[in-house]
């Protein structure tokens, strides 16, 4: 295998292991770490634009293979109709080496190409799935913060209510005392003007008054 093809060959041997490292049940924050600094960090940038560049290099040996394969395949189908005899095992054998060859190569680069994007949409989907998730935890604090916030004006208010609930007590029993304490003193001031007129009546005089 020539050295464009060994090197496809490594390429799609980690993406395989890349995708799966992404699609691992790994905790979340620790796959949270791992995608931000997939995403923010300036050197896994140059790298993924010289992966860009590469999988076109690789796009073209796939258009290459692809062409050697239906070439190999016809001249195959040739021979086999008799337009170009087989003569022995060895000739036959080669065409079955080519065969093999041409397939192989248009399978790897293809498979290689093919990976490419199916990595990075999975990349892709697990952010805005890490982003969703961070949101979600944000609005469900920000939710129970509210949620206490209003526990706590709740008791404010019943406290409000219990005070005022007092309050009106008060002013009753204070309205009471008052109607209570204005009855007594009219009773004694009608006591003191029974008790002038007793006095009066039974001739004698008093200038004392009792309360």
């Amino acid at each position: 295998m020539t050295i464009y093809y060994t090197l496809t060959f490594m390429l799609l041997a980690a993406e395989m292991g890349t995708f799966c490292i992404f699609v691992a049940p790994l905790p979340f924050q620790i796959r949270r770490k791992m995608f931000h600094f997939l995403s923010e960090s300036p050197a896994i940038a140059k790298v993924a634009y010289g992966l860009k560049i590469s999988f076109i290099f690789i796009a073209i040996l796939f258009v290459d293979a692809l062409q050697r394969m239906f070439r190999v395949t016809a001249e195959v189908e040739l021979a086999k109709t008799g337009g170009q005899g087989v003569q022995d095992v060895r000739t036959e054998t080669s065409f079955a080496a080519r065969k093999f060859y041409a397939q192989r190569n248009t399978y790897l680069t293809g498979f290689c190409l093919f990976l490419s994007l199916v990595l990075t949409r999975t990349f892709y989907i697990i952010q805005d799935l890490i982003h969703t998730q961070e949101e979600y935890a944000k609005l469900k604090q920000a939710t129970a913060k509210n949620s206490k916030d209003s526990l706590i004006s709740g008791d404010q208010a019943k406290e409000i209510e219990e005070l005022k609930r007092q309050l009106a007590a008060k002013d009753k029993e204070t309205r009471d005392f008052e109607t209570l304490k204005k009855q007594a003193s009219q009773q004694a001031a009608e006591y003191d003007r029974l008790a002038e007129q007793y006095n009066k009546e039974t001739g004698k005089v008093s200038n004392k008054r009792t309360d």
